[in-house]
């Protein structure tokens, strides 16, 4: 008879949390209707039990992914479900610790009372006084109940914006807000997972616990009483746990509000108008590879990590089966319109526009960017897509395709306008975001918005900001009506096309990734590599169990390309150039086009990627930009000319990086991401 198989860490403190809510709940009947005398020894066990709880929960958090024997699947999610469990018990302890001690200590002070009496009288009333001190305590205790549920409901209200610290606090990490007890504060954002944007009487912003929060009411109650009223609440603060922040874009935040200080100089000195923030999705793109499309162009695994949930074998056809999608459709970016210049004191270096798929709190997809043009006598539009000698950059194509698969009811597109800056006098350099939209793809009924034309006005300040304007300026110049009407026109705005796909686009979209952003013109490329993925996981693989490095140098390189718009249209350039020379018959030959365009890589970006002259891509800026497409334009003209990359391999003037065994390697276990990754 086979072993039972030992259970994994999370598996037993999920086994624990379930014991210990059993016990909670056993003893909250016992404290609805406790015995003369059992109040104290209920409180005790309250205590004890709450230490339980709190211990579970640090050992919940201690946990980690690679702990567990076997995989588990949904794992960060499960875990985050176990902590709110958890959180919740500890609550519900703490007010029951607090309502029998306020029991006890009125039922101390009638029993002193009892005791001046003759103890006759205390005979006579001794039951009426019990029965009258329960009835009491548990109207109380309702009275209690539904006080708490009214203020919480008051203190998550979204229009109130001020609220009482009724503790002290110490920021835990750069970007929090230090504050004292009593200090009134201003909530800028309500965010779900409990951590607010809120600002100090001192114009100091940053993020704050809602445990610590009250309401702020300006009645007329004594000093005494408010007093007393914000010792209790401080006491529940004090004993309760501060939610853990789980969601990794609040890092971006909390440097976007660190770095605000950059930002009020300029806005001091008239360098930019003061809805002006420094960019919240520059900020994310800087911290890794999660919210890039290499990172999503990866096979995306299933919750058992067994399979692919995103790559799928067709027998009959011999490749990969098309994925429909729930979002699949084109955005075409069209110009922008009044966008508020920024001063002489600094110099812009990229004018561009960054857009992901968001649901009012996370990101849902990768950030893809598109530059965007625009002449000296009309600096405040901005426009895309412009007409050039040759292929188009994919930086600058305003026609993008957009897929995901998430079933958020409130997803959308989010837009955020940006410059890349210098200050001419410190020659610092940051980015700054010019405006907002949110576009949402879904109505309230879950049918799809219309494919149109859409003018959507910009917002001021970060996504996580509400009622900030771009430009004060311009509403604050008058208040008459042809003002007002003025005012609506010199609004900026972003202008922007949804457009449905075509058999043609189905036929190369409905094989790509199931989330992704990504340029229209290189969407064929991407094509090509997708299908040489399936070929490499699920045809040629020896064993769907194996794990074992699979040596295809385009495997492991495809990915870098995609976060390098240069090579991407080197790579399309050459591809063009072959394509041109193919027959008829060749063209609608796949397994020929796709061994060609194996050929066409390594004759073409494979050495620029570990080519020395090459620099490292560096964003918006000029020179480096330059330079990289001089290397890439002179290694492809004589590409072409010597009918091959070897000739120019073999040149002792171009050196090339030490081999490295990754450029040849693929790990898709590695690579790959698993079902719970944004």
């Amino acid at each position: 008879m086979a072993a039972r198989r030992a259970r994994g860490p999370l598996q037993r403190v999920r086994r624990r949390s379930r014991e210990l809510r059993e016990r909670v709940e056993a003893l909250r009947e016992e404290c609805a209707a406790p015995g003369p005398g059992q109040r104290e020894a209920l409180s005790l066990r309250c205590m004890q039990l709450k230490k339980l709880v709190d211990e579970n929960t640090n050992a919940l958090r201690d946990l980690k992914k690679a702990d567990e024997p076997a995989p588990v699947g949904n794992y960060n999610q499960r875990k985050e479900e176990e902590e709110k469990l958890l959180l919740k018990l500890s609550q519900q302890l703490q007010k029951l610790v607090l309502a029998l001690d306020q029991d006890n200590t009125t039922k101390k002070s009638s029993v002193d009372k009892h005791h001046q009496k003759g103890p006759q009288s205390e005979d006579e009333n001794e039951e009426e006084d019990e029965s009258e001190d329960e009835e009491s305590s548990e109207e109380k205790d309702s009275e209690e109940a539904e006080d708490d549920d009214d203020d919480d409901k008051l203190l998550d209200d979204p229009n109130v914006k001020e609220c009482i610290a009724v503790g002290n606090f110490d920021a835990q990490q750069e970007g929090d807000l230090t504050f004292t007890k009593g200090e009134i504060l201003f909530i800028h954002d309500k965010k779900a997972d409990g951590w607010w944007v809120a600002e100090n009487s001192r114009g100091e912003r940053g993020l704050v616990p809602r445990t610590y929060l009250a309401v702020h009411k300006e009645d007329d109650e004594s000093p005494e009483q408010s007093e007393e009223q914000v010792e209790v609440v401080d006491e529940t603060a004090d004993g309760t746990e501060i939610k853990k922040r789980t969601d990794s874009h609040w890092s971006a935040l909390r440097r976007a509000i660190r770095e605000n200080d950059a930002v009020e100089v300029l806005t001091t000195i008239g360098a930019v108008p003061a809805g002006f923030r420094l960019s919240t999705l520059f900020q994310l793109l800087e911290e890794g590879n999660q919210f890039r499309a290499s990172h999503f162009l990866q096979p995306e695994l299933t919750p058992s990590q067994l399979a692919f949930k995103d790559l799928v074998w067709d027998a009959e056809k011999d490749t990969i089966s098309p994925r429909p999608t729930r979002v699949s459709l084109i955005v075409t970016l069209c110009g922008c319109k009044m966008i508020p210049l920024p001063g002489v004191s600094i110099q812009v270096l990229s004018r561009h526009v960054r857009f992901c798929l968001f649901d009012g709190n996370r990101v849902l997809s990768n950030i893809h960017t598109v530059r965007a043009t625009w002449q000296p006598k009309n600096p405040q539009t901005w426009s895309f897509s412009p007409k050039v000698t040759g292929i188009l950059p994919s930086l600058l194509d305003g026609d993008c395709f957009v897929r995901s698969n998430s079933l958020a009811a409130d997803i959308g597109l989010l837009f955020e306008l940006g410059i890349a800056y210098i200050r001419n006098s410190t020659g610092e350099r940051g980015e700054l975001s010019c405006g907002w939209a949110f576009l949402k793809l879904f109505t309230s009924n879950g049918m799809p918005v219309p494919a149109k034309m859409y003018e959507l006005p910009l917002n001021g300040g970060t996504p996580c900001e509400r009622g900030v304007e771009v430009d004060p300026s311009i509403s604050r110049r008058g208040s008459g009506v042809l003002h007002q009407f003025m005012a609506l026109k010199k609004q900026p705005v972003l202008l922007l096309k949804l457009r449905s796909l075509s058999v043609q686009s189905k036929d190369i979209l409905y094989f790509l990734p199931e989330t992704l952003i990504g340029s229209m013109c290189y969407s064929h490329l991407l094509l090509f590599y997708r299908q040489i993925l399936g070929d490499a996981l699920l045809k040629d693989r020896a064993s769907l169990q194996s794990t074992d490095l699979i040596c295809n140098p385009i495997l492991a390189t495809f990915p870098q390309l995609v976060d390098q718009p240069d090579l991407m249209d080197a790579l399309r350039s050459a591809w063009a150039d072959r394509e041109r020379t193919l027959k008829r018959s060749e063209k609608r030959d796949a397994e020929f086009l796709k061994s060609l365009f194996v050929l066409v890589y390594h004759d073409s970006v494979f050495p620029l990627l570990h080519s020395t002259l090459l620099p490292p891509y560096k964003w918006a800026e000029e020179e480096s930009e330059a330079l990289r497409w001089k290397v890439i334009a002179d290694f492809l003209k004589k590409s072409r000319e010597h009918d091959g990359a070897l000739q120019y391999l073999l040149a002792a003037e171009n050196t090339h990086t030490a081999f490295d065994i990754s450029e040849l390697a693929y790990d898709f276990l590695g690579e790959a991401r698993d079902d719970s990754s944004v």
